[in-house]
């Protein structure tokens, strides 16, 4: 049965609704039990969805992974970057602690696959992934997490802990209203192919990486 829920406290006034209540299979083979909310009233054009996994249902504080789209990663298992294990690590984790996983059509940190796919050819020439987007005249990150708060306000999780090694995403969240407890670190994924990719975003964006000394 379809949940509408109205927080006309919030300045995006989103409708929620509950539409499908679907298993999702993870890389480590469990079947993970899981509610996808679609929005109305968000300000982007994205087709963003939220996954509430474990006991999310009145959590007071749930533990919310925001996850920015990425199919070379996610879908394709590019060893590139570290998205395709961070999104398997976040499901699993938010299983157990009982929170959202947002999902946000931001590929490319939010400048577009076919851009992407771009930079890539950028980066082959010896470019850091920042670097290659500003090449092309794009921002070297244009995400905009409002969207994100939008959909947690709308969902009554204002308050949060935050799985990201990202301070970007802590800062935007608290700047639009959302009371971000705790930031719990993510794993580094890291393999010969994205340790130059991981050591850009902590040197550049300052994530909270700490890199090996020698992958094995």
């Amino acid at each position: 049965m379809a949940v509408y829920i109205r927080n006309d406290t919030t300045e995006a006034r989103c409708t929620v609704r509950a539409r499908v209540h679907v298993p999702l299979k993870t890389p480590l083979g469990e079947w993970l039990e899981a509610d996808v909310f679609s929005f109305a009233g968000l300000g982007d054009d994205g087709e963003h969805v939220a996954i509430g996994l474990g006991d999310y249902r009145g959590n007071p504080e749930p533990l919310v992974r925001i996850h920015s789209e990425c199919l070379t990663g996610d879908v394709l298992g590019s060893a590139r970057c570290d998205c395709g294990p961070q999104l398997g690590e976040a499901l699993r984790e938010i299983d157990k602690a009982g929170g959202y996983l947002l999902y946000l059509r931001q590929e490319g940190r939010g400048i577009g696959l076919y851009n992407k796919i771009d930079a890539y050819v950028l980066q082959d020439a010896g470019l850091n992934t920042y670097e290659a987007n500003e090449r092309l005249d794009l921002q070297a990150d244009s995400r905009d997490y409002r969207v994100a708060a939008d959909m947690l306000q709308a969902l009554d999780a204002a308050r949060v802990r935050l799985l990201t090694n990202n301070p970007e995403k802590v800062r935007q969240l608290r700047d639009y209203g959302v009371d971000v407890l705790e930031r719990v670190p993510t794993g580094v994924h890291i393999t010969p192919y994205n340790r130059h990719y991981l050591e850009t975003k902590a040197q550049v964006t300052n994530h909270a990486i700490e890199m090996p000394r020698y992958v094995e």
